[in-house]
This record gives structure tokens, C-alpha cells and sequence, in this order.
């Protein structure tokens, strides 16, 4: 999936994602970009990657085709083959605040200063799309 997101980011915008992860999951990736375009690459604000063999949920972006420090820390690894999720990524000044189920998992600061250039979020991999908002 590819969309359009409305006037790009800013702060206090939300990013809604709602979908069902498949029965045997190898991984499944949120990305908000600064455009579509495949070649030179669109700048990556952020890409969310659930990895089920790791149980990791790493991010990370990339500016000017140089892929940044990935992190992937957290909490726990909160999505389960076969069940239903929610993704909301909340933009801030500072960072990208990431909530999974209503809970907060991470915190990504804002490696893109143009928040209104990040207006595109692709979405792939072992899952199905329920909701985007």
C-alpha cells in the first residue's frame, strides 16, 4: 500500500494504522516518506519493521540516500500472528511518538527537519490493512 498524507506532517498529527498481522508472519514495515519516488530514493522520515523471527520492532530513516543508526530497542514485541493491531505514530516537535495498542512503545526523533515535506506512508509485508486514519 501507498498513500497520500494530506498536507504532510506537523506537530499534534496522527497517523492511524489498523490492520491484522497474517498467520505465519516473517515481518511487516510502516514508512512515512517525503514523496514516492523510487529513483533518486525519497528521503524516509521514518520506517517502522516488525521482524517476527527477532521479535524486534526496529526504525530508522534515511536522508539523502544514507540509511541513519537503526534502534530497536523496547519494552516488548507487542503483535501476535493471526490477532489484530493498532499502529499510532503521533507527530511531536521533537520526535515521532509510536503507541501500539493504546501503549507507548518508543520514541523517534526527528531526523527530517521538514515536517510538511514527509507526505507519503507505505506499508508492506505479512499483514492486512484494516484501517488507516
Amino acid at each position: 500500500f501507498c498513500g497520500h498524507i494530506k498536507g504532510g506532517m506537523r506537530p499534534g498529527k496522527k497517523i492511524l494504522v489498523m490492520g491484522i498481522v497474517d498467520l505465519n508472519p516473517e515481518s511487516f514495515g510502516i514508512s512515512l516518506t517525503c514523496g514516492e519516488s523510487e529513483d533518486p530514493p525519497a528521503d524516509v522520515a521514518i520506517e517502522l519493521k516488525a521482524v517476527f523471527t527477532d521479535r524486534q520492532f526496529v526504525r530508522n530513516s534515511c536522508v539523502a540516500g544514507e540509511w541513519g543508526e537503526e534502534q530497536s530497542s523496547i519494552p516488548y514485541f507487542p503483535f501476535i500472528p493471526d490477532q489484530p493491531f493498532r499502529v499510532e505514530i503521533l507527530c511531536e516537535h521533537p520526535r515521532f511518538r509510536i503507541f501500539v495498542d493504546g501503549h507507548q512503545l518508543f520514541d523517534f526523533y526527528h531526523r527530517i527537519e521538514t515536517l510538511s515535506a514527509i507526505d507519503t506512508i507505505k506499508i508492506n509485508g505479512d499483514l492486512q490493512l484494516t484501517k488507516l486514519g
